[in-house]
């Protein structure tokens, strides 16, 4: 299944190259709304908020109340998952806040799962050169995608995985890294970065992974 996604930056939509570079920016928000109205499911990210650098929550708020919308950036409590599930979203996506010194936080996670439930939580593992990247992607632990998958299983309905790599370049997503995550686990997959054609998205939907699609959707390479 296709997942369009939508990138907030500064009250606009964005989307970045590698998680850095801004490569598109977009004033109206709505138009993208209405463009998704269709979908059982929208990625809503703050990058503001995951980069520590501000927030857009009236506006996450707003986008979650119109759309069925996973939503991520800088959700680092349980406070803040529940926050965000009161405001629209229908489920919340974690990840810097799953790694603490250096590994993975089965704790947290056990506890997240049991404040909001299993059913509403999805564990981004997102990799740099094959490490989990936190922080924004700004900083690389020696946790591998598949160590986290592995840990973390019980408390999460699905997994995201990003690959920071290819992100915003629409060269394909690296086929060996997600099918070795979806053999590793029965949950729901979701991955992301560089996906490029309706025949990737096909090609990942065959195989049990939803492909969340940026930049291609964006520029009308995928029909979104």
């Amino acid at each position: 299944m296709l997942i369009p996604a939508i990138d907030l930056m500064g009250g606009k939509v964005v989307q970045l190259v590698h998680g850095r570079d801004k490569a598109l920016e977009f004033d109206d928000v709505d138009v993208w709304v209405e463009r998704f109205a269709g979908y059982p499911l929208v990625q809503l990210i703050d990058l503001d908020a995951a980069l520590r650098s501000g927030g857009n929550q009236a506006l996450v708020a707003r986008v979650a109340r119109r759309l069925p919308c996973q939503v991520g950036g800088g959700i680092h409590s349980i406070a803040a998952a529940a926050a965000t599930l009161e405001a629209g979203a229908e489920r919340v996506i974690v990840g810097s806040a799953l790694v603490r010194q250096g590994e993975a936080d089965t704790g947290f996670a056990r506890r997240l799962a049991a404040a909001v439930g299993r059913a509403r939580l999805v564990f981004a593992v997102d990799s740099s050169e094959g490490w989990v990247a936190i922080g924004g992607w700004r900083r690389r632990t020696a946790l591998t995608p598949l160590d986290m998958v592995r840990t973390l299983e019980p408390w999460c309905e699905a997994f995201l995985y990003t690959h920071i790599d290819t992100e915003g370049l629409m060269q394909g997503i690296p086929w060996e890294v997600v099918h070795g995550l979806r053999r590793a686990t029965t949950r729901r997959l979701f991955a992301a970065g560089g996906i490029a054609s309706d025949g990737e998205v096909a090609a990942l939907d065959a195989i049990g992974v939803d492909a969340v699609v940026g930049m291609a959707v964006y520029t009308g390479a995928v029909e979104g």
